[in-house]
């Protein structure tokens, strides 16, 4: 079961993904679909996207996939047959700039070099277990 949930999250991420490209205008430069979550019963599903911009665009992006949803769910029903078509979620996947944040931090914190390896790593290399 888990291989097949996984199977259907790629699929729905694809056709998902070529359906907003092809149907919706969005005022930032890009949109993308990062991930799909779907629920074991395949009822609903979590979409998380990246929106290339600053957050009025994000919210704008998200508010023209919700008003949408509908149409987007009709247009993955006839690319995608399951039993049933999952309720699409929208979120904002923030996960790249949580860690574009991380790695600014600890560039600030002199932790990492120009190769981008860590002391921390270099620390255990001089003191091997």
């Amino acid at each position: 079961m888990k291989h097949r949930l996984e199977r259907i999250r790629e699929l729905i991420k694809r056709e998902l993904g070529a359906i907003i490209q092809r149907e919706l205008v969005f005022s930032s430069p890009l949109v993308s679909i990062n991930a799909v979550d779907i629920t074991p019963d395949l009822k609903q599903a979590h979409v998380f996207i990246s929106v290339v911009g600053e957050e009025k665009e994000q919210q704008k992006a998200l508010e023209v996939l919700d008003q949408n949803r509908a149409m987007l769910q009709h247009a993955l029903s006839r690319r995608v047959i399951l039993k049933y078509t999952p309720r699409l979620h929208f979120r904002l996947d923030e996960s790249i700039e949580r860690g574009s944040r991380i790695i600014e931090l600890m560039d600030e914190l002199g932790l990492t070099h120009e190769s981008g390896e860590t002391d921390i790593l270099q620390d255990d290399e001089e003191h091997p277990l």
